[in-house]
């Protein structure tokens, strides 16, 4: 034990960041205890996010986590990963609502039994919502797997594109109502603790005085394991096998990469994170809609992973909570300061355009993104560029000459 502790102390003498992780964490969360106190706070207390507002960040950016498993591990343009987002709302939909009103099926969810419809307790909805997503993302994926580029990029636009389209009209799908049609499905079941009520857990968030900690909480702890889980397959034998495609899909081939089934996986567990998120999500706002699932999502979650940095963990966490605040909170606020102010100027009718601004400076005076993979840096930094085999001939008849020969 003393052992461990020394070598735990010798690397934070050698890196004083280590313990900036722990003390984020530790931040995160004790902010809905704190966050009263924060809001007070002067010039910055104004645009510190309400916990409700926090809860949709979070579930923006665990999307943004499974988005970077795709694009930036594996380095494949994917346009169409709303369509994961909602396969998992839909799933919670489904299995946790009056939906089907003509089954009476319920298993530990937080609701009356009385309640017609399949009611599973969401802990369990999370888990399919996540393993149907990841079939989702198999079928998605597995058109586009000997596609590269462009034409890989506008695939996965079309499937982005079918799926609002489906869910919109899935009312009457052979003459059966799987999606509720342009109402969607609502009510969708809360989370909670039904089993553990004894012990002082709320078994119903949505009933809870403490409705929007309790959802903040479970948020929280699935991006935690979402950033685990997403390390841990980035310094896999898989993760390793994904960076090689992405640096140069015909070496990664020639070394025995078989290039089919990584990219196959990639796309599954990246799906994976996005499913379990839009089940979270539909849980937490209590329905899934189909005006929720348009293509703008797709490019507003690509564009926290450019913002924070392909491939890097922690930078699309950064960016996904930076981008979802903007969107869901900050611009707002910012519009009202500069109305109070005199100036006739809303930015939320701009919103697009400033993302726009924003990756625009960013590819211009940062490209790597705000935390960037140490890969991605050095080979801004150093460059990777090759020696034209011209210029290494040249090169080799100047380094042969004879200096006599002058």
């Amino acid at each position: 034990m003393s052992s461990y502790i020394d070598r735990v102390r010798s690397r934070a003498r050698d890196n004083p960041n280590v313990w900036l992780v722990p003390a984020v964490i530790a931040l995160g969360l004790l902010y809905p205890f704190i966050e009263d106190g924060m809001r007070n706070l002067p010039l910055i207390g104004d645009f510190m996010p309400t916990t409700g507002t926090l809860v949709v960040m979070i579930a923006f950016t665990m999307m943004a986590v499974g988005l970077n498993i795709v694009v930036g591990y594996c380095g494949l343009l994917d346009l169409g990963y709303v369509a994961f987002y909602a396969v998992g709302a839909y799933t919670a939909g489904w299995l946790a609502s009056q939906h089907f009103e003509q089954i009476k099926f319920h298993l530990g969810s937080s609701v009356s039994n009385e309640q017609v419809g399949i009611h599973v307790t969401m802990w369990l909805v999370l888990i399919v919502a996540g393993l149907l997503t990841m079939l989702a993302g198999i079928v998605i994926g597995l058109p586009t797997l000997r596609l590269r580029g462009d034409y890989l990029a506008i695939v996965t636009l079309g499937f982005g594109e079918i799926i609002p389209q489906v869910v919109r009209n899935g009312d009457s799908f052979g003459g059966f109502n799987l999606t509720n049609g342009t109402f969607g499905i609502a009510p969708i079941d809360p989370v909670g603790f039904p089993l553990l009520s004894a012990v002082g857990l709320p078994d119903n968030f949505q009933a809870s005085d403490n409705r929007e900690r309790w959802y903040y909480i479970v948020a929280f702890l699935l991006l935690l394991l979402t950033v685990f889980c997403s390390v841990r397959l980035r310094d896999s034998r898989l993760g390793r096998a994904w960076i090689a495609i992405r640096e140069d899909e015909t070496a990664a081939a020639a070394m025995g990469v078989p290039l089919m089934r990584t990219k196959t996986w990639a796309y599954a567990l990246g799906a994976l994170f996005g499913g379990i998120a839009g089940a979270y999500y539909a849980s937490f706002k209590s329905g899934a809609f189909p005006a929720d699932f348009y293509f703008n999502i797709s490019v507003f979650l690509l564009c926290m992973v450019i913002l924070g940095g392909m491939g890097s963990i922690w930078g699309v966490t950064v960016g996904g909570m930076i981008l979802a605040y903007l969107n869901f909170d900050g611009l707002s606020t910012i519009g009202s300061k500069i109305q109070d102010a005199g100036l006739n100027f809303d930015p939320t009718k701009y919103q697009f355009g400033i993302y726009g601004i924003i990756i625009v400076l960013m590819m211009l005076f940062r490209p790597a993104g705000l935390i960037p993979e140490r890969r991605h840096k050095i080979e801004f930094e150093e460059g990777v560029h090759d020696t034209p085999f011209y210029d290494v001939q040249t090169e080799g008849a100047l380094t042969d000459r004879d200096p006599s020969d002058d």
